[in-house]
């Protein structure tokens, strides 16, 4: 059975040890004796609660016990959904990396990096091809170099065994992962702004016909009176 910690972390009624104690609530807070404190508590029908032990006097609160367990376990539980959660993505070449290969990993590189993760790139040599050691560095170090507006370097390029790592975070560091429904109606929403500029330039186009084909029509009846 899973211990609930929030149980055993306050003290609350005749578990207070403290002769006085500081009881605050929406209005403020006032300095009483723990048993006067605890007495306001049972004339309400709720209970107190040590909440701040090691302050001079401790502090306590007049609540439900019940209610006040749920409300750390709330505010616990929006804590955590707030917390970035930071993942090490991982991007592997081979010393010999093509420019179409190079530039396919760059794109999955920033991908990651405004994500908010971080980036382990590294090249893997396999038998000989660890006789192209200082390639791969170069290689690691372009590749830094071409995500330099995405990402800081934690770690220059480095050989551990067959594999040479360079670790990268991201420069804005805290950012929130975009969930792949925002992404796509980002997407969504930026193409909808593309079609409205063009059916616009499209309407404007066809105003601006009309009304030389009008002009043009005004010309020639003026002609035809005149002759007359």
């Amino acid at each position: 059975m899973k211990k609930d910690n929030l149980k055993t972390q306050y003290r609350v009624n005749g578990q207070i040890h403290a002769r006085e104690v500081r009881v605050v609530s929406d209005g403020g807070s006032e300095v009483m004796s723990a048993r006067q404190a605890l007495d306001l508590a049972r004339q309400q029908g709720v209970d107190l609660v040590e909440i701040s032990p090691n302050a001079q006097p401790p502090v306590c609160r007049i609540i439900d016990y019940s209610k006040f367990l749920y409300q750390q376990k709330k505010r616990q539980k929006e804590m955590k959904q707030k917390q970035v959660k930071v993942e090490v993505k991982e991007i592997r070449f081979g010393p010999q990396t093509d420019a179409h290969d190079y530039q396919f990993k760059l794109k999955h590189a920033k991908e990651f990096l405004e994500e908010g993760n971080k980036v382990r790139a590294y090249v893997f040599f396999r038998g000989r091809s660890i006789l192209f050691k200082e390639q791969g560095e170069v290689l690691l170090l372009r590749f830094a170099n071409d995500l330099e507006d995405f990402a800081k370097v934690e770690q220059l390029p480095k050989l551990e065994g067959k594999k040479m790592f360079l670790f990268l975070a991201p420069k804005k560091a805290g950012v929130a992962k975009q969930s792949q429904q925002k992404r796509d109606r980002l997407a969504a929403e930026a193409a909808a702004r593309e079609s409205n500029k063009l059916r616009e330039a499209e309407d404007a186009e066809k105003k601006g016909l009309l009304n030389n084909a009008k002009g043009a029509d005004a010309l020639l009846k003026l002609k035809g009176d005149s002759e007359e």
